[in-house]
């Protein structure tokens, strides 16, 4: 399955009733919908600055893992709706022993694409094989500084040789395996102009997909300024020169145009929150749903999740918009 061809596919229709009633459909048929992002282990091996693990107190409330029977129930309880399965939204999952486990289970439950979210300093070829083995489609590489000095700053016990040496293994790999590697870049406007120099550190054969994405607060952040209105001038060049060289490579960017879009309306957004589907030793989906012994069709039954859906439909852009803070990525091939 190619994932991003249905992301394309959901910014082509811009009719938000006829989205949402597709999910109520896809609800009512027991097809698949959610985007499941699971954290197995609440830890990171990084301080990165923009990042809430620089904040001491917060990270004293991200504690504990999922044991391998817990995530079996976890599977049972959801995976069967998962048209993806994302593992890492916020922690660092390479930390996560069972990890080649994990992807296997979301085989076992024909989960179409699974992704892998990570810093990559702990990937070695041989976990990334076995990864790869256990049935991994993507792996999604955060990045936050194209130099070394910039990279080692910002994402702090970081070693930019062993985040090198996992792309290194990527384009080894890439002549046994079909899989994607996705970077994430995170910019602000101390680290934003060395993308003009992105392919000169990067092989382009090394990835497939580039996002590059604006700094946002989430949190108690050691690096606090989200000010990035300098760079609105500049933005367009630099983002047309990189646009080129993705697609001379066939390199799927995800960007936009110009930093102005992201403040306009994503009309692709509205139906994130119905979609999105965040599980960790702490949470798991909506409050109240009891995993371990309640199904997930009896939980959406008891909470009246199919009327929502469906009650969506007849909902303004104005009212669902209010409802949704997403950024607004055009995807570029």
């Amino acid at each position: 399955m190619d994932f991003y061809k249905l992301l394309q596919l959901n910014r082509k229709v811009k009719c938000h009733r006829v989205k949402f009633f597709g999910l109520y459909l896809l609800h009512k048929l027991n097809k698949r919908y959610l985007a499941v992002n699971l954290d197995p282990v609440m830890a990171c091996n990084l301080r990165c600055k923009m990042c809430y693990f620089t904040d001491a107190d917060y990270v004293k409330t991200l504690k504990g893992q999922f044991k391998p029977e817990e995530l079996k129930a976890v599977a049972k309880a959801i995976f069967g709706r998962a048209l993806k399965l994302q593992i890492g939204c916020g922690t660092e999952p390479t930390l996560y022993k069972n990890l080649a486990d994990l992807v296997a289970l979301g085989k076992d439950y024909k989960v179409p694409y699974i992704s892998l979210t990570t810093n990559a300093n702990l990937l070695t070829e041989e976990k990334i094989e076995e990864l790869l083995k256990a049935g991994l489609n993507e792996f999604t590489i955060s990045l936050h500084g194209v130099t070394r000095e910039t990279y080692e700053g910002f994402m702090k016990k970081a070693n930019y040789e062993k985040f090198h040496d996992a792309f290194k293994a990527f384009v080894e790999l890439k002549s046994k395996y079909d899989f994607k590697v996705r970077i994430n870049y995170t910019f602000n406007k101390d680290n934003f102009y060395e993308l003009q120099e992105f392919f000169e550190h990067f092989d382009p054969k090394s990835f497939d997909i580039l996002q590059i994405r604006p700094i946002q607060k989430i949190g108690n952040t050691e690096y606090n300024d989200f000010d990035i209105s300098t760079l609105v001038g500049d933005y367009p060049k630099i983002i047309k020169g990189i646009k080129e060289t993705c697609k001379s490579n066939e390199i799927t960017l995800l960007a936009p145009d110009e930093l102005s879009v992201l403040a306009g309306e994503n009309q692709s957004s509205f139906i994130f929150d119905y979609t999105f589907c965040y599980i960790s030793p702490k949470q798991f989906w909506k409050e109240g749903f009891n995993w371990r012994e309640v199904s997930f069709n009896d939980f959406s039954r008891e909470i009246g999740w199919s009327s929502t859906l469906l009650s969506n439909v007849f909902k303004s852009k104005k009212t669902l918009k209010s409802l949704s803070n997403r950024l607004n990525y055009e995807i570029e091939i």
